[in-house]
């Protein structure tokens, strides 16, 4: 067999530095017993030369594939010298995963037959953990989302069963026709639906939310997106879409609309008429408001007014007590001025009994003067005069004793005018008291009426600013209602 490169020695030396420089080389004997390993090799697998010298490759390899026919027919191909190169998945120290890209090479003697195994390996374990994580997450999109792939013509190339339970169909009802049998026939020739195809294969991306039919012309609601694929030299050679089912979102979605139109209709009509009422609450409050402070003008007024009528009657209380006293104190003098009269009535008597006597005396001494004769005239002259004083004592008593009976009789009649009078008096002044008191009752009520005003007036003209925020709250209210339905139109969609 020729060599694609004859080369000398030291070309052949020069060929085999540039390798051991740049790749993981291991020698081993035919057996798979390891003769050396270079410093790349030794990083990858995290082992010394020593460690590892002498030991079959059986080392690096997971423990059930060592005692395989695979593995055992791995080493007798090599044996034979039949090339071997793939990707492998292998342990270094401490049973530590590692990829490695690599190709066993059986180096051949001059009768043409191999005489030891060396291995080029380059560590691709970063590499296939990627494509791990994206194999992962490709078959997990796969797996929730309903796929479907075009050639950049929109010709379908295959489907997930995701999206064949999505539209209805089977791969082979779908499979080599256009995309346009999903979309709405008015819209297949429509010059949007031209220009989605035109970005799509110009490697543009394109996302949203599509109509589309299934089968039997089912209306389907999606949120898809399309992804242009490109190959190794950027250029999109097919497109895949993956795509949620949201019809019954959008089934939804459009019962909310209904719901919102209707609930914002009531809210714009209840927000109306809330307006209407703050503003004619707005001007009954102003009204009411001008009623009550001119109420509570009143009512200071009248308590002021009672207020005066109560000190009068404390006056009048006062007088009417002291008028009930000297009335009193009257009483008890005429009582005194008529025991008096009486105790003079029994002096006039007295008088009186002694003017009998004294005329009696005058009478004897007159017999007995005359019983004289000549000798007794001079006696007879003092008895007659006797008798004319005791017929004038007699006389004064008469007329004192008329005049103390019209005195008794004044004061009889004093007496019982003073005892109407006070009674009259006492009679005015329970009633002066109870009307003192109702006066001072009502004082009361009446200040606490006016203070109940001034309060009433201040919370009215409080409620009329309150209904003047509320009217200002209503008017902010529609305004973040307007805006509300605003975003929810918007989130309905």
């Amino acid at each position: 067999m020729l060599s694609l490169f004859p080369q000398t020695n030291a070309d052949a030396g020069a060929r085999f530095a540039a390798l051991d420089r740049s790749q993981a080389v291991i020698e081993f004997n035919l057996d798979g017993t390891i003769l050396t390993a270079n410093s790349n090799f030794l990083d990858t697998v995290g082992y010394t030369l020593d460690e590892i010298r002498g030991k079959h490759h059986s080392l690096f390899v997971d423990p059930d594939f060592r005692s395989s026919a695979e593995y055992a027919a791995f080493w007798t191909s090599l044996k034979q010298g039949e090339y071997q190169a793939a990707r492998y998945r292998r342990f270094g120290k401490g049973g530590r995963e590692i990829w490695i890209e690599a190709s066993y090479n059986p180096l051949l003697g001059r009768d043409g037959k191999p005489f030891k195994i060396v291995k080029f390996a380059t560590d691709i374990t970063r590499q296939m953990q990627e494509q791990a994580e994206l194999k992962g997450q490709v078959e997990a999109i796969r797996k929730s989302q309903a796929v479907i792939a075009f050639d950049l013509d929109g010709n379908i190339l295959e489907a997930n069963t995701n999206f064949l339970a999505a539209v209805g169909y089977s791969l082979d009802e779908i499979k080599g026709r256009h995309h346009s049998m999903f979309v709405d026939p008015a819209l297949r020739g429509g010059t949007d639906y031209q220009e989605f195809w035109r970005k799509l294969k110009a490697g543009e991306y394109q996302a949203g939310q599509y109509r589309r039919f299934g089968k039997g012309g089912r209306e389907i609601w999606i949120e898809a997106s399309y992804n242009p694929i490109l190959d190794a030299s950027g250029r999109p050679y097919k497109v895949v879409k993956f795509a949620t089912d949201v019809t019954q979102q959008m089934n939804l979605l459009g019962h909310l609309r209904q719901i919102i139109d209707r609930n914002f209709g009531d809210i714009d009509t209840a927000l109306d008429h809330s307006g209407h009422e703050a503003r004619e609450a707005t001007a009954a409050v102003t009204s009411t408001s001008s009623n009550v402070q001119m109420m509570a003008s009143a009512a200071e007024e009248l308590a002021a007014s009672v207020a005066e009528i109560s000190q009068s009657m404390t006056n009048s209380r006062t007088a009417t007590e002291t008028a009930f006293n000297e009335a009193k104190s009257a009483s008890e003098f005429t009582d005194k001025l008529s025991t008096a009269t009486s105790a003079m009535g029994g002096i006039v008597g007295l008088i009186q009994n002694i003017a009998g006597q004294i005329n009696l005396l005058a009478l004897n001494a007159t017999i007995e003067a005359a019983r004289a004769g000549e000798a007794g005239r001079g006696f007879a002259v003092v008895a007659t005069e006797v008798k004319n004083l005791a017929a004038q004592a007699a006389r004064a008593t008469e007329q004192i004793t008329a005049e103390i009976d019209a005195v008794q009789s004044v004061s009889s009649g004093v007496v019982e005018a003073l005892a109407k009078i006070q009674g009259s008096v006492e009679t005015m002044r329970d009633h002066v008291i109870s009307v003192a008191t109702a006066v001072e009752q009502q004082g009361a009520v009446t200040q606490e009426m006016s203070s109940n005003m001034q309060g009433a007036a201040h919370s009215v003209a409080s409620i009329s600013n309150n209904i003047g925020a509320i009217s200002s709250a209503v008017g902010r209210v529609s305004q973040a209602v307007s805006t509300t339905k605003e975003a929810a139109v918007v989130l309905a969609r």
